[in-house]
């Protein structure tokens, strides 16, 4: 036992270690162990390890205060020892790896009180760990039962060396597969290898050839992959469960149709369904609005190759495309495998492992997906470029992935803001969308928002600043910048000339001095001129207007006047 510390030191050390009660540390002030270690279901330690172990394992401070983790001492151990206790553990939570089950004593030096860490492992894959004929997990400061969602997370979980896409087909055949995808596959696959030294003899290939060199087929035997990216639509059957279907889905209208393989096809198909419409952005300081398409199409089949790549096919579900109003929600069953999401925003880290291993080589070797840790970060950056909200997978969990490509804005400040900084480091345009969606960013993050004057308000409910204000300080002369639409200033000579007639060059003057200050002279004139052009050719709400036949039929001295 460790006797250097005092009671104050190892308190401020299991403070450091174990800060909060969460569901990896659990803090337990038993005097007695007589009855703690194996007596009271979903209180007693057996049933503590069970929950620590079926979330990613933890530790179990015992002989400490709540809230304050004040050394307070186990005075009774029963006949428990540090040697037995832990065998007494493994025999009362079937399923727990004994390997990295451990358990220290912390010795107080001057008031001789002695504390307990119970160190708990992971449950080991698909095994959940169970007490008292149960398994457990936290809910606030209590136990409760295993979820469902828990428990099927961990039912699925991924196996390193098992892979389903890599299994052989035993039924299927060549004439399973699709000649157009397999002909669209060769294609893009020469494409994706051009540079090799053996381009050249792709064309030359055989189709059996072909196939074993993109990874699809394995020694000419057809693959779970093959049929996924290339098979026949009558072929599915051969699949386990027939787990192949992505189904395009828009609750609104009560809409939805189903996309079997090949994938490598009916993805374009399924972007195709998609509504998406030019929709029309305000730059701060530009006179003309930036038009474009709602949603970046390669965004869309990124996103849904991704989730071809990624889908747990073992829970026989489907693929679905959701579409709301500005919005596009793309969800496969199985959680984020290596890391989070946001650990690809940047395209600083790389994948180092798939569930699907056989599947994403393949995929990769016909242009599908990007395994270099790039993919998601092309997605941000495209949505960065069109100054939309970024892409994100919020609402994911254990044993769902969700992917949310926003096609409208969230905030216009967030848009403008884009617009007008170029320069913003990709992780400030990160931490500001999440700003924007009203999502936590960490206290430096903020605090760096907030001395760049990007962010306003007080924690948790920042926002982004007003740009033009904050950042450019050019209030009054973006106002004379932008000036006001196009129906602004023929309402102003339609007031006019419902007064009487005028000649052009009072309308000129009438006009002149309104219009935007970054215009120069000559476009102003021009201006003046369309302006009264448009009124004349397609008026306004109805009301057009005409030179009078009694003056001059063009120029400052033509006589202007509402036409009857």
């Amino acid at each position: 036992m460790d006797s250097s510390m005092t009671a104050k030191e190892l308190q401020a050390f299991l403070k450091a270690r174990f800060p909060k009660e969460n569901e990896r540390h659990e803090w337990k002030e038993w005097a007695s162990l007589k009855s703690n270690i194996s007596g009271r279901k979903g209180e007693d330690l057996v049933s503590y390890v069970s929950a620590l172990a079926n979330m990613d394992g933890g530790c179990v401070v015992i002989g400490v205060q709540d809230k304050t983790l004040a050394v307070t001492g186990i005075q009774d151990f029963a006949t428990y020892t540090l040697e037995d206790v832990a065998h007494r553990i493994l025999g009362k939570t079937p399923g727990l790896p004994s390997l990295g089950l451990h358990i220290e004593a912390r010795h107080a030096s001057d008031t001789g009180a002695i504390v307990w860490l119970v160190h708990v492992p992971r449950h080991a894959p698909r095994q959940p760990v169970q007490a008292h004929d149960k398994a457990w997990q936290r809910d606030g400061d209590s136990l409760v039962e295993l979820r469902p969602d828990r428990l099927r997370g961990i039912l699925t979980e991924l196996i390193a060396g098992l892979d389903w896409s890599a299994e052989i087909v035993p039924r299927a055949t060549l004439a399973d597969l699709d000649a157009a995808a397999i002909a669209k596959a060769r294609e893009k696959f020469a494409a994706k290898h051009q540079q090799e030294r053996w381009a050249a003899e792709i064309s030359g290939w055989s189709t059996e050839e072909f196939l074993d060199r993109a990874k699809i087929t394995l020694h000419g035997n057809i693959t779970r992959t093959a049929l996924l990216l290339l098979g026949l639509p009558q072929s599915v059957g051969l699949l386990p469960n027939s787990t192949a279907e992505i189904t395009w889905k828009v609750p609104d209208e009560r809409i939805a149709k189903h996309f079997g393989p090949p994938f490598l096809l009916t993805t374009t198909e399924v972007g195709q369904h998609i509504r998406n419409p030019n929709i029309k952005l305000f730059p701060a300081t530009e006179l003309l609005a930036i038009e474009l398409p709602r949603y970046d199409i390669k965004v869309i089949l990124e996103g849904l190759h991704n989730c071809i790549a990624h889908q747990d096919y073992e829970q026989a579900g489907r693929i679905v495309v959701l579409e709301t109003v500005g919005r596009l929600r793309l969800s496969n069953l199985g959680g984020f495998v290596d890391g989070k999401p946001e650990d690809y925003f940047t395209g600083d880290r790389t994948p180092s492992v798939y569930r699907n291993h056989w599947l994403a080589i393949a995929m990769n070797n016909i242009g599908m997906i990007d395994k270099g840790g790039y993919g998601i970060r092309d997605m941000v950056t495209s949505q960065r470029k069109r100054y939309l909200p970024l892409p994100d997978y919020e609402g994911s969990t254990p044993i769902e992935t969700l992917f949310n490509i926003y096609g409208q804005q969230i905030d216009e400040n967030y848009s403008r803001l884009l617009m007008e900084r170029s320069d913003l480091p990709l992780e400030q345009v990160i931490w500001l969308d999440r700003v924007q969606k009203k999502l936590k960013i960490a206290d430096d993050q903020a605090a760096l928002l907030r001395r760049a004057q990007l962010i306003e308000g007080r924690k948790p409910n920042f926002f982004v600043s007003a740009v033009v204000a904050k950042v450019t300080n050019t209030q009054n002369q973006y106002v004379l910048n932008k000036g006001f639409d196009d129906d602004h200033y023929k309402r102003t000579i339609l007031k006019r000339l419902k007064l009487g007639p005028a000649t052009g060059d009072q309308l000129r003057q009438l006009v002149l001095d309104k219009l935007p200050a970054v215009l120069s002279a000559k476009e102003k004139e021009t201006k003046v001129k369309n302006l009264r052009t448009a009124l004349r050719l397609r008026g306004l709400e109805g009301v057009f207007i005409e030179v009078a036949t009694s003056g001059p039929s063009r120029g400052a001295g033509a006589i202007w006047r509402i036409k009857a």
